[in-house]
């Protein structure tokens, strides 16, 4: 359960900013994401809707991100692994520490939960691998 006053609104904003910014420029996820956005202000704004919809309930997110992700071609277990490693940098760097470790925990259940129903659309009948969790 969320705390009713874990963040405001601009704190998930400069998150969501700082981990795209650094999403973007990595050698790894780089390429992934910056072939697949083609506009990166709306989707900034709608990765900022989806953040404060789970740690503050503004219900502003709508949307399915499962079947975008299943749609991508060639996700990998060391993608989602780095898109962590990145995401904890990001939440690390948060003055609030509270809101760093909430949705760096939450980061990592969408990271499983993706990668789970990656390999499921992807290979069906053949056992999902687990993410390392940093």
């Amino acid at each position: 359960m969320r705390p009713p006053d874990l963040c405001t609104e601009q704190e998930i904003s400069v998150l969501v900013r700082r981990f795209y910014d650094a999403v973007r420029r990595d050698e790894q996820l780089g390429p992934v994401f910056n072939t697949f956005v083609n506009d990166w202000n709306a989707h900034l704004s709608k990765l900022t809707d989806f953040w404060s919809s789970i740690l503050l309930g503004s219900g502003r997110f709508r949307g399915t991100p499962m079947p975008k992700h299943v749609a991508l071609p060639d996700l990998s277990a060391p993608l989602f692994e780095r898109w962590l490693v990145l995401f904890r940098e990001a939440t690390a760097a948060q003055p609030n520490r509270a809101l760093g470790e909430q949705a760096y925990d939450t980061a990592q259940r969408i990271a499983e939960s993706l990668w789970y129903g990656y390999q499921m659309s992807r290979r069906p009948g053949t056992a999902p691998t687990q993410l390392r969790l940093v």
